[in-house]
């Protein structure tokens, strides 16, 4: 199989990209870096409603580098999630990482690597926090269950923190102690997204709920795969929902510790994903079969609120 691109001629495929836009597709030869961070802008303003919200708070000096990160992210994360074929999606995931590689050797040819080899020699981020992500997306090809909480949590370690360290290192921080707080808060919102997407990760196979927690409860696997909201289910999800608002919690005090504007984003998202709790709380946190979601007008205020505290 191959596809065409803007910037080569014909480039042979695994079987999985036919399910991935074809723009994702590595070219033969390396688009300009003017075209490389075009393709990261547009990506990130059309793809995902929650970054551009986001950018609105971010320095007009930034916002480039967090479109090229935004890109290396969800195209990683899309040929991990969205390919359907196991073989396939690591196949493309160690291709992936092979343009990770030519990205700090100097000669990428994908436009995210071509626009992110900047924002990598501008604010020296180790390769390793890019790496991580991957190891995450392949980790899901092979692994389904988890047997206890710290399991899960050795997989947020690479699904979800290394996102908060690319924050901080775009915006100068390069501490432990920030780095801490960071994981706090994306290890939560990954739990949050969890709690809030049971069905359709189990569509995918997959149960991030840990197993000692569904039988401390009571509930079978049939339970979910059936979408029964029991009662024990409810109770199990709500000791997960208040699990991860301690998270949150320890997260918080980064807020104080980064200036105004990075703070505005931070709380934007830490009380969006506490607004994704509230929300399936409000529905008894009978999550199966009903996805929770926060609507356009409780979003609108999360951002009102950031906004004025930006003022402040």
């Amino acid at each position: 199989m191959t596809i065409a691109t803007s910037h080569s001629s014909t480039v042979p495929l695994a079987s999985g990209w036919s399910a991935l836009p074809p723009e994702y597709a590595i070219p033969d030869e390396a688009p300009t870096e003017a075209e490389a961070r075009e393709y990261c802008r547009r990506l990130a303003r059309s793809h995902y409603e929650n970054f551009s919200v986001a950018s609105w708070f971010l320095p007009e000096r930034l916002r480039q580098h967090f479109f090229n990160v935004y890109a290396y992210c969800r195209i990683s994360d899309d040929l991990g999630d969205e390919v359907g074929d196991t073989a396939a999606s690591l196949q493309l995931l160690d291709q992936w990482e092979t343009e990770l590689n030519a990205c700090y050797d100097g000669h990428p040819r994908h436009p995210v690597f071509v626009a992110l080899a900047e924002t990598v020699r501008k604010f020296e981020i180790p390769k390793h926090e890019f790496a991580d992500l991957l190891t995450a997306f392949r980790q899901d090809q092979s692994v389904s269950r988890y047997e206890i909480f710290n399991d899960l949590l050795g997989y947020c370690r690479y699904s979800a923190n290394p996102v908060g360290h690319l924050v901080l290192y775009l915006c100068g921080y390069r501490d432990s102690d920030r780095q801490l707080l960071s994981d706090y808060t994306c290890t939560a919102l990954q739990l949050a997204n969890f709690w809030q997407d049971v069905s359709a990760d189990f569509a995918k196979g997959r149960i991030y709920l840990p197993l000692e927690d569904l039988r401390r409860f009571g509930v079978s696997e049939e339970t979910i795969r059936e979408g029964e909201n029991t009662l024990a289910f409810c109770r199990m999800l709500k000791f997960e929902v208040e699990r991860a608002r301690e998270w949150f919690t320890q997260g918080l005090p980064l807020i104080a510790k980064v200036d105004r504007k990075l703070a505005t984003d931070i709380e934007l998202f830490s009380r969006g994903g506490q607004e994704i709790l509230n929300a399936i709380e409000c529905q008894n946190c009978a999550v199966l079969g009903r996805r929770p979601a926060i609507s356009k007008t409780r979003k609108l205020a999360l951002v009102a609120r950031a906004a004025l505290g930006k003022l402040r």
